[in-house]
């Protein structure tokens, strides 16, 4: 029989090394404490960590994104896991932000691994009795995994930041049809016109576009959004392909996991019509103000939201995908008609 929680007491969140800044946001918008974590690495190479309070029969949340170094900061999650089971925590949660492992999800080719098959197991394995997770590269992954999953989304932190601007003769442009159904809700709420890309990927840091679907509709500006920005390959051909075939002057880049890995500064840098580029904290990417014009928004609340209800054992439904019953303009109309 599960106990609910009436209070945040017996509450603990402790953070791996990958993203501490944001473990700290989450446990401010709570009012609790980020408990304390010990980290040592011994000459061998070998890990040391040491959750440096008690857990017995509290319910424990681990923060822990899947960042460079990923490997490292999955055996970090899973040794706190398992500290966490074999302390005598009432139910571990993984908090993992940033799910890197989620483009795996598929044998694409002979003799390879299920990566994000195989990573679930191994959090779940090593004690994890539930995981809260942010924007995943592909919904089946949540499939994956034999525990409960929330599946959270940043696209109401997003929305709000766009609603702040003038959105006139401006499309919403998703580089693919994968990511077409959540840009569609966005282009939705926003109340602004959506384009869709038709990406062939032909390596891990080359794409082709050769067509915009719903070209007829672009405007002046352009918001392009995917769920992660990693080497800017895929983001950089969109805005070109754009620009040049289609007189975009104004480009914005958006997405949830902004890691900028390789010469993706650069390679945004380069584009002249790319005015802004906005993300979340998912990731810790500090070389990333590198960028001109680069604005962060936190996704510690929606995060932080997450636990809470996990924890008082109220329903996540509100934060698991994005949806409106009503966009505002429905909302206008049924005012109308009274």
């Amino acid at each position: 029989m599960t106990v609910v929680a009436e209070t945040l007491d017996d509450l603990f969140i402790f953070a791996g090394e990958s993203n501490i800044p944001l473990a700290e946001a989450i446990c401010e918008y709570l009012g609790i404490p980020l408990q304390p974590t010990h980290f040592t690495r011994f000459s061998n190479d070998n890990l040391w960590i040491q959750l440096g309070t008690s857990v017995r029969n509290k319910d424990v949340y681990l923060v822990q994104s899947l960042t460079p170094p990923v490997q490292d900061h999955l055996f970090q999650l899973m040794m706190m896991l398992n500290v966490a089971s074999t302390g005598g925590a009432s139910q571990v949660t993984a908090v993992i932000p940033y799910y890197s492992y989620g483009r795996s999800d598929k044998k694409d080719a002979p003799r390879v691994c299920i990566t994000a098959r195989l990573a679930a197991d191994l959090i779940t394995t090593a004690g994890a009795d539930r995981v809260i997770t942010m924007a995943l590269h592909s919904d089946q992954v949540h499939g994956f995994f034999k525990i409960p999953l929330d599946h959270l989304t940043s696209l109401s932190v997003l929305s709000r930041y766009f609603q702040l601007q003038d959105l006139s003769d401006t499309v919403l442009v998703s580089p693919d049809v994968g990511y077409a159904k959540k840009a569609s809700q966005l282009a939705n709420w926003l109340n602004i016109p959506l384009a869709v890309g038709t990406k062939v990927r032909l390596g891990d840091t080359q794409v082709e576009i050769n067509e915009v679907l719903g070209s007829g509709e672009l405007g002046r500006r352009a918001i392009i959004i995917d769920d992660e920005i990693a080497t800017g390959g895929t983001m950089v051909k969109m805005a070109w392909t754009l620009h040049e075939k289609h007189g975009v002057e104004d480009v914005t880049l958006v997405c949830t996991h902004g890691l900028f890995a390789g010469n993706a500064i650069n390679r945004i840098k380069e584009v002249p019509f790319v005015t802004e580029v906005v993300t979340t904290d998912t990731v810790l990417a500090p070389h990333a103000f590198g960028i001109p014009n680069l604005h962060v928004e936190t996704i510690a609340p929606v995060l932080a939201e997450g636990i809470r209800c996990n924890h008082l054992g109220q329903s996540v439904g509100s934060l698991f995908a994005f949806w409106q019953e009503d966009t505002p303009k429905e909302v206008a109309n049924k005012s109308k008609r009274g």
